[in-house]
């Protein structure tokens, strides 16, 4: 029992660790470690120590592989704890716009994501990074977007955790004792997950995202039929619009279940800006990257939308644990909204299939972690160690470096989600996307032209990024005085909208206007690294097969475009 703020009795959410689920996650997590392990002799390269081999798996996957890769990598903790918890605790707005965005995704994806892989492979390209700095000749707005995608990724990692202690939670283990007691198996799950992705690189992720997707489509096929079944899915909307009309102390709703004319802007710009800032993320670009062959590319932006159905059931699980009345109190004794969907299991289901659904969980955040922090460590290498610490770094030296820095991204984002509120969990993603939608400028307009100027495209994202992280730092939540959400008011208007499309705006503006000064002021424009042909480039080249790079960035060279 334990007594809530309110003066409130309630029951915890667990008394006791469930041991037959618990034995089930174990097994699995044990199945999973030793593939990330063995995954270092799977498609084992001659020369293995190089970017190109731990980072991008040898840029070799096919269209199977890197469907799993990418399902592995873009659907995660977000998409099994964040967006039902957000269904259930706030309803549409805040969760079903995930929905929304992952349908609006793949079409973008299908226009320029072949570009990026062409130019990529044709100039020997790890990063987003490396293609601005071969694009627009400044080291420094490659910096630039190198540190923003490092930033972008440490929340999203931390995200992923927040999932794995969900399920920890769920087990009964975690709540109690002192801090490290209450947070080792958290710890010993980062320990294995950096050990075989230090080992492996980009193919450990690429062999678990086999059993991840396998098990998440087992638990959704079973849960789909029992919500039927058991609960109805009358039932289950009707139970969410009644929780979403009730009046909370400060007489506002809990939450929007259909929404009113008031929230079209925040519902459409969550959904718009989400969208286009999701493969400007470093793991989504890394993942794109690996594929063979620029055909591979356009196959899976086809074929990936088969997960969107599946985020649509698993948001739908938000409700269905309000129809089936699931509590969300911790075994610490505090309501957590990200209990929804893992209570649910645990409660509606018996031990064995609730470790099932567990598993899924918990190897759903596995995999978009390990591939986050080979990205983030990607661009550290090629573009902060190799550009400004060790211009002279060899293959070797390149991979190292990058092994090290995984580490400490996960790390980083361990203490992330350690001192940090765990109920916004969905927040710490939107925040990723407020800095990594300023990197849009650069990465895709100059995928078409050189015409914005490289300086002036770093003063807007330095605009963007000050007013994105500003705006979200002051929004405050019943939780939390700040980030606690991803919505503001559009300058000069009361109308309430996601705060990196506001962010991006300003960019955009400030970049345009400078371009026009620039220009007319002859500013150098740098040299292009590119030429026409690049972009339409099915060939396969590495760095090393690129004359006069030793190793490192194409030299700049060819034609302005």
């Amino acid at each position: 029992m334990s007594t809530l703020a309110t003066g409130e009795t309630v029951t915890l959410a667990a008394d006791k660790v469930d041991g037959v689920a618990l034995s089930v996650l174990l097994f699995f997590f044990i199945v999973v470690t030793i593939g990330g392990f063995w995954a270092s002799n799977w498609r084992k390269a001659d020369s293995p120590h190089s970017l190109d081999e731990w980072g991008l798996g040898g840029r070799s996957f096919g269209t199977v592989i890197t469907w799993f890769l990418l399902g592995g990598d873009l659907y995660t903790a977000y998409t099994f704890i964040a967006v039902p918890a957000a269904m259930f605790a706030t309803g549409a707005v805040t969760g079903f716009f995930a929905v929304a965005y992952t349908v609006m995704i793949y079409p973008i994806v299908f226009i320029f994501m072949p570009r990026m892989w062409s130019v990529s492979h044709s100039k020997g390209y790890v990063t987003a990074a490396d293609f601005v700095r071969g694009r627009f000749d400044s080291r420094f707005l490659a910096l630039a977007v190198a540190l923003t995608g490092i930033l972008a990724t440490m929340p999203y990692i931390a995200l992923q955790l927040v999932g794995i202690q969900a399920v920890i939670d769920s087990i009964g283990l975690g709540g109690r004792g002192n801090a490290f007691v209450r947070d080792l198996p958290l710890l010993i799950a980062f320990a294995v997950l950096a050990a075989y992705t230090y080992s492996s690189g980009l193919r450990a992720p690429a062999i678990i995202a086999f059993v991840k997707d396998s098990l998440i489509y087992l638990v959704i096929a079973v849960a789909v039929v029992y919500v039927g079944v058991h609960v109805g899915y009358g039932a289950l909307f009707d139970a969410a619009e009644t929780k979403m009309a009730t009046k909370t102390p400060a007489g506002v709703n809990t939450g929007v279940f259909i929404p009113a004319s008031n929230n079209y802007w925040a519902y459409a710009t969550l959904a718009l800006g989400s969208a286009l800032a999701l493969f400007m993320y470093p793991h989504s670009m890394t993942a794109v990257l690996s594929g063979k062959s620029r055909n591979v590319i356009r196959r899976n932006a086809t074929i990936l939308p088969a997960y969107s159905l599946l985020l649509a059931m698993l948001a739908l699980l938000g409700y269905a644990a309000i129809a089936s009345g699931t509590s969300v109190i911790g075994v610490d004794g505090k309501p957590n909204p990200q209990l929804a969907v893992p209570h649910f299991f645990r409660d509606e289901f018996p031990s064995w299939f609730a470790g099932i659904a567990y598993s899924a969980i918990a190897i759903g955040a596995l995999v978009p972690a390990a591939i986050m922090s080979i990205a983030a460590a990607n661009m550290f290498s090629r573009n902060i160690y190799k550009e400004f610490l060790v211009p002279h770094a060899t293959h070797k030296q390149e991979a190292q470096a990058a092994k090290i820095t995984s580490l400490v991204v996960k790390f980083g984002a361990l203490i992330f989600v350690l001192l940090l509120d765990k109920q916004n969990a969905i927040n710490m993603q939107l925040l990723g996307g407020v800095w990594i939608l300023q990197t849009l400028l650069a990465i895709v307009v100059g995928l078409y032209t050189r015409w914005l100027h490289r300086w002036a495209l770093l003063a807007g994202w330095a605009v963007g990024m000050i007013y994105g992280t500003v705006a979200a730092y002051n929004q405050k939540s019943a939780v939390t005085e700040h980030f606690g959400g991803s919505l503001a008011t559009f300058p000069f208007t009361d109308t309430r909208v996601y705060i990196a499309l506001s962010a991006l705006v300003l960019n955009i503006v400030v970049t345009v206007l400078l371009t026009f000064v620039l220009r007319a002021m002859k500013a150098p424009e740098g040299v292009d690294a590119t030429t026409y042909e690049d972009y339409y480039s099915e060939s396969t080249k590495k760095v090393s097969d690129l004359p006069g790079t030793d190793g490192g960035l194409p030299v700049p060279g060819g034609v302005r475009g």
